[in-house]
Protein backbone atom coordinates (compact mmCIF):
# COMPACT_ATOMS: atom_id res chain seq x y z
CA UNK A 1 0.00 0.00 0.00
CA UNK A 2 1.53 3.49 -1.07
CA UNK A 3 0.31 7.08 0.56
CA UNK A 4 1.42 10.53 -0.98
CA UNK A 5 3.39 12.91 1.12
CA UNK A 6 2.38 16.29 0.37
CA UNK A 7 4.72 17.17 -1.94
CA UNK A 8 3.77 14.33 -4.10
CA UNK A 9 6.75 12.28 -3.18
CA UNK A 10 5.28 8.36 -2.23
CA UNK A 11 5.96 6.40 0.58
CA UNK A 12 5.14 2.72 1.25
CA UNK A 13 3.44 1.89 4.05
CA UNK A 14 5.64 -0.29 6.14
CA UNK A 15 2.99 -0.93 8.87
CA UNK A 16 4.38 1.98 11.28
CA UNK A 17 0.57 3.17 11.73
CA UNK A 18 -0.56 -0.08 12.63
CA UNK A 19 2.52 -0.58 15.14
CA UNK A 20 1.52 3.02 16.41
CA UNK A 21 -1.89 1.67 17.26
CA UNK A 22 -0.50 -1.31 19.22
CA UNK A 23 1.56 1.01 21.49
CA UNK A 24 -1.90 2.09 23.84
CA UNK A 25 -3.33 -1.59 24.44
CA UNK A 26 0.63 -2.99 24.75
CA UNK A 27 0.90 -0.44 27.78
CA UNK A 28 -2.14 -0.85 29.08
CA UNK A 29 -1.83 -4.67 29.54
CA UNK A 30 1.55 -4.12 30.82
CA UNK A 31 0.28 -1.88 33.51
CA UNK A 32 -2.47 -4.52 34.69
CA UNK A 33 -0.13 -7.36 34.37
CA UNK A 34 1.74 -5.46 37.44
CA UNK A 35 -1.66 -4.47 39.28
CA UNK A 36 -1.02 -0.97 39.01
CA UNK A 37 -3.38 2.10 38.34
CA UNK A 38 -3.26 4.40 36.47
CA UNK A 39 -3.12 7.32 39.26
CA UNK A 40 0.13 4.61 40.71
CA UNK A 41 1.64 5.12 37.46
CA UNK A 42 1.15 8.89 37.13
CA UNK A 43 2.52 9.53 40.82
CA UNK A 44 5.74 7.22 39.92
CA UNK A 45 6.11 8.88 36.60
CA UNK A 46 4.52 12.20 36.97
CA UNK A 47 2.59 11.98 33.81
CA UNK A 48 -0.93 12.99 34.10
CA UNK A 49 -3.88 10.84 34.55
CA UNK A 50 -5.24 12.52 31.44
CA UNK A 51 -2.28 11.82 29.11
CA UNK A 52 -1.85 8.06 30.10
CA UNK A 53 -5.78 7.21 29.41
CA UNK A 54 -5.93 9.14 26.49
CA UNK A 55 -2.63 6.98 25.14
CA UNK A 56 -4.18 3.63 26.71
CA UNK A 57 -6.83 4.05 24.14
CA UNK A 58 -4.96 5.76 21.36
CA UNK A 59 -6.51 9.05 21.32
CA UNK A 60 -2.75 10.38 21.85
CA UNK A 61 0.38 9.46 20.46
CA UNK A 62 2.97 9.25 23.20
CA UNK A 63 6.18 11.50 22.63
CA UNK A 64 10.10 9.01 22.59
CA UNK A 65 10.08 10.86 26.12
CA UNK A 66 7.05 9.27 27.72
CA UNK A 67 7.89 5.88 25.90
CA UNK A 68 10.86 5.58 28.13
CA UNK A 69 9.37 6.31 31.20
CA UNK A 70 6.82 4.16 30.83
CA UNK A 71 8.96 1.09 29.58
CA UNK A 72 11.09 1.71 32.56
CA UNK A 73 8.22 1.31 35.00
CA UNK A 74 6.84 -1.34 33.49
CA UNK A 75 9.77 -3.14 33.28
CA UNK A 76 10.11 -3.72 29.37
CA UNK A 77 11.52 -2.94 26.32
CA UNK A 78 10.48 -0.26 23.54
CA UNK A 79 11.03 -2.85 21.19
CA UNK A 80 8.46 -5.32 23.12
CA UNK A 81 5.59 -1.77 22.98
CA UNK A 82 6.30 -1.55 19.21
CA UNK A 83 6.22 -5.25 18.52
CA UNK A 84 9.16 -6.16 17.41
CA UNK A 85 9.79 -8.31 19.42
CA UNK A 86 7.62 -11.28 21.18
CA UNK A 87 6.15 -9.77 24.42
CA UNK A 88 7.74 -11.12 27.76
CA UNK A 89 5.74 -11.15 30.60
CA UNK A 90 7.05 -7.94 32.39
CA UNK A 91 8.97 -8.60 35.81
CA UNK A 92 6.35 -8.64 38.81
CA UNK A 93 6.42 -6.01 41.33
CA UNK A 94 4.79 -4.02 43.76
CA UNK A 95 4.43 -0.14 42.73
CA UNK A 96 5.47 1.80 46.00
CA UNK A 97 2.47 3.77 46.89
CA UNK A 98 2.78 6.88 47.23
CA UNK A 99 0.51 8.17 49.78
CA UNK A 100 -0.84 6.30 52.83
CA UNK A 101 -4.07 4.40 51.66
CA UNK A 102 -2.65 2.96 48.18
CA UNK A 103 -1.39 -0.36 49.10
CA UNK A 104 -4.46 -2.03 48.00
CA UNK A 105 -4.36 -5.44 45.46
CA UNK A 106 -5.87 -5.39 41.94
CA UNK A 107 -7.24 -8.35 40.49
CA UNK A 108 -7.55 -7.87 36.53
CA UNK A 109 -10.40 -9.76 35.44
CA UNK A 110 -10.45 -9.46 31.79
CA UNK A 111 -8.16 -9.26 29.03
CA UNK A 112 -7.78 -5.58 27.94
CA UNK A 113 -8.89 -5.62 23.95
CA UNK A 114 -10.58 -2.17 24.18
CA UNK A 115 -14.41 -1.56 25.42
CA UNK A 116 -15.24 -2.60 28.56
CA UNK A 117 -12.96 -4.47 31.36
CA UNK A 118 -13.06 -5.46 34.71
CA UNK A 119 -11.31 -5.15 37.85
CA UNK A 120 -11.43 -7.00 41.60
CA UNK A 121 -9.61 -4.73 44.28
CA UNK A 122 -8.95 -5.45 47.51
CA UNK A 123 -8.41 -2.48 50.57
CA UNK A 124 -6.68 -3.57 53.50
CA UNK A 125 -8.05 -3.21 57.08
CA UNK A 126 -7.22 0.39 58.63
CA UNK A 127 -7.02 0.83 62.26
CA UNK A 128 -9.31 3.97 62.21
CA UNK A 129 -11.07 5.84 59.93
CA UNK A 130 -9.18 7.70 57.27
CA UNK A 131 -8.77 11.19 56.19
CA UNK A 132 -10.92 12.21 53.00
CA UNK A 133 -9.72 9.98 50.17
CA UNK A 134 -7.69 11.57 47.68
CA UNK A 135 -9.57 11.90 44.47
CA UNK A 136 -8.48 12.21 40.47
CA UNK A 137 -10.55 12.59 37.01
CA UNK A 138 -9.72 10.86 33.65
CA UNK A 139 -12.02 10.00 30.30
CA UNK A 140 -14.21 7.34 31.14
CA UNK A 141 -17.18 5.60 32.57
CA UNK A 142 -16.98 2.98 35.80
CA UNK A 143 -19.42 0.35 37.95
CA UNK A 144 -18.57 -0.27 41.50
CA UNK A 145 -19.69 -3.17 43.07
CA UNK A 146 -19.23 -3.87 46.59
CA UNK A 147 -18.39 -7.04 47.80
CA UNK A 148 -17.50 -6.69 51.38
CA UNK A 149 -16.78 -4.30 54.00
CA UNK A 150 -17.36 -0.67 54.15
CA UNK A 151 -16.55 1.29 50.80
CA UNK A 152 -15.59 5.45 51.06
CA UNK A 153 -16.67 7.13 48.37
CA UNK A 154 -15.88 10.56 47.63
CA UNK A 155 -17.41 11.80 44.27
CA UNK A 156 -17.11 15.02 43.88
CA UNK A 157 -18.62 17.34 47.10
CA UNK A 158 -20.65 14.08 48.07
CA UNK A 159 -19.18 11.26 49.84
CA UNK A 160 -20.85 7.97 50.04
CA UNK A 161 -20.56 5.11 52.49
CA UNK A 162 -21.06 1.53 50.36
CA UNK A 163 -21.87 -1.62 52.24
CA UNK A 164 -21.59 -5.02 50.77
CA UNK A 165 -24.68 -5.15 47.35
CA UNK A 166 -24.10 -1.40 46.81
CA UNK A 167 -23.47 -0.74 43.34
CA UNK A 168 -22.90 2.71 42.03
CA UNK A 169 -21.89 4.09 38.39
CA UNK A 170 -20.53 7.29 37.32
CA UNK A 171 -18.69 9.61 34.91
CA UNK A 172 -15.11 9.06 35.80
CA UNK A 173 -14.27 12.70 34.58
CA UNK A 174 -16.32 13.33 37.84
CA UNK A 175 -13.31 13.52 40.79
CA UNK A 176 -13.30 10.67 42.30
CA UNK A 177 -11.26 8.63 45.15
CA UNK A 178 -11.95 5.29 47.42
CA UNK A 179 -10.79 4.59 51.02
CA UNK A 180 -11.58 1.79 53.33
CA UNK A 181 -14.31 3.56 55.73
CA UNK A 182 -13.13 1.43 58.65
CA UNK A 183 -12.07 0.59 60.86
CA UNK A 184 -12.64 -3.14 60.27
CA UNK A 185 -11.59 -5.94 58.01
CA UNK A 186 -10.93 -5.37 54.32
CA UNK A 187 -12.79 -4.10 51.42
CA UNK A 188 -13.46 -5.89 48.06
CA UNK A 189 -15.12 -4.50 45.31
CA UNK A 190 -15.70 -4.83 41.60
CA UNK A 191 -14.74 -2.66 38.86
CA UNK A 192 -16.41 -2.32 35.57
CA UNK A 193 -14.59 0.02 33.27
CA UNK A 194 -15.82 1.92 29.81
CA UNK A 195 -14.91 4.48 27.37
CA UNK A 196 -16.22 8.34 27.98
CA UNK A 197 -20.07 7.27 26.39
CA UNK A 198 -20.38 3.83 27.24
CA UNK A 199 -23.15 2.50 29.28
CA UNK A 200 -24.45 -0.57 30.52
CA UNK A 201 -27.34 -2.17 28.56
CA UNK A 202 -30.39 -3.53 31.51
CA UNK A 203 -31.60 -6.40 30.21
CA UNK A 204 -34.76 -7.71 31.95
CA UNK A 205 -36.05 -11.37 30.53
CA UNK A 206 -39.69 -11.57 30.09
CA UNK A 207 -42.27 -13.29 32.71
CA UNK A 208 -42.72 -16.69 32.27
CA UNK A 209 -45.45 -17.55 30.16
CA UNK A 210 -44.84 -14.48 27.34
CA UNK A 211 -45.22 -11.07 27.59
CA UNK A 212 -48.73 -9.97 27.66
CA UNK A 213 -51.22 -8.29 25.18
CA UNK A 214 -53.15 -4.98 24.99
CA UNK A 215 -55.36 -6.26 27.26
CA UNK A 216 -53.22 -7.72 29.74
CA UNK A 217 -53.48 -11.00 28.85
CA UNK A 218 -50.84 -14.01 28.67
Amino acid sequence: MEAKRPEGRTVTDDGTAASLAAIGPRLRAAREQLGATLTDVSHTTGISLSTLSRIETGRRKPTLEVLLQLAKAYGISLDELAGTVPVAPPRPRTPTPPHPGDDKAVLPLTRYVGGLHAHKHVLPAVDEAPARPRQASHDGYEWLCVLYGRLWLALGEQDLVLSAGDVVEFDTRTPHGVANAGPGGPVEYLIMFGPQGERLRPRTPPPVGGLPDRAGRR
